[in-house]
């Protein structure tokens, strides 16, 4: 009887919560392994796939997937983000030139490895988004994602990339030399997200970067903070 007394009152044991996992899919050897040590350290586990994943990732759960963009990978993501589980997957391309990049935008191609791949570099870009990865949406408000932005205003008409959204603004890469206090209306459109345009101002510069502030007297720009809060708690 004591043992039976003491077997209703042992301890339960806390269930282990499951890790993120990123699929690293038709990557080399030396990527691979490269970007697993990396994902590791901030606690994310990695499956290793081949180029016929297609049934993996639209069946099992992934909170990340690594494809090489040099591939064609555009059918794996689509997969993604038709699968019920990981439509909102963090997707991480590796190499290809801008160019290619903005091909996938569509998809909402959250950041890419640039090569040659090194490890200060892959380590860096990890731990820039795996907060998004390990689905900690309170300590992280904007978005990595790239996508195309039509950029107008100044007498000025150009293309520039997005490199982090939020509600109130983006970050953007361009070789065009923009200063601060310059009003453009940006045209952008993100995965679900229908063609935004929007009034916005440069509030910051750097080399090849500047940000943007959206007009909050602008309501054009509300679908976007709907499809944030939308992103963040699925």
């Amino acid at each position: 009887m004591d043992k039976a007394f003491s077997s209703v009152l042992a301890p339960t044991l806390p269930t282990r919560k499951a890790a993120a996992r990123a699929a690293l899919v038709d990557l080399d050897e030396s990527t691979r392994c490269l970007l697993a040590e990396c994902f590791r350290q901030f606690g994310i586990e990695t499956a290793v796939m081949s180029s016929q994943a297609a049934d993996r990732l639209h069946k099992e759960k992934f909170e990340a997937c690594v494809l090489n963009l040099a591939n064609d990978p555009g059918q794996l993501m689509e997969t993604l983000r038709m699968s019920p589980s990981n439509s909102r997957s963090i997707i991480y391309g590796v190499g290809g030139s801008a160019q290619e990049t903005m091909r996938y935008s569509k998809y909402g191609i959250n950041a890419v490895f640039h090569e040659p791949l090194e490890r200060p570099g892959a380590v860096k870009l990890v731990r820039a988004t795996h907060l998004l990865v390990l689905h900690e949406f309170r300590r992280y408000v904007r978005i990595p994602v790239m996508t195309e932005v039509l950029v107008v205003g100044d007498g000025r008409r150009f293309i520039a990339s997005t490199i982090e959204m939020s509600s109130g603004g983006m970050s953007l890469t361009s070789p065009e030399d923009v200063s601060v206090g310059t009003n453009f209306e940006v045209s952008f459109a993100l995965m679900t997200l229908p063609r935004v345009i929007v009034r916005s101002v440069v509030s910051w510069r750097k080399p090849k970067l500047f940000g943007v502030r959206f007009d909050q007297a602008d309501d054009r720009r509300r679908p976007v903070k709907v499809w944030i809060d939308s992103y963040l708690e699925n």
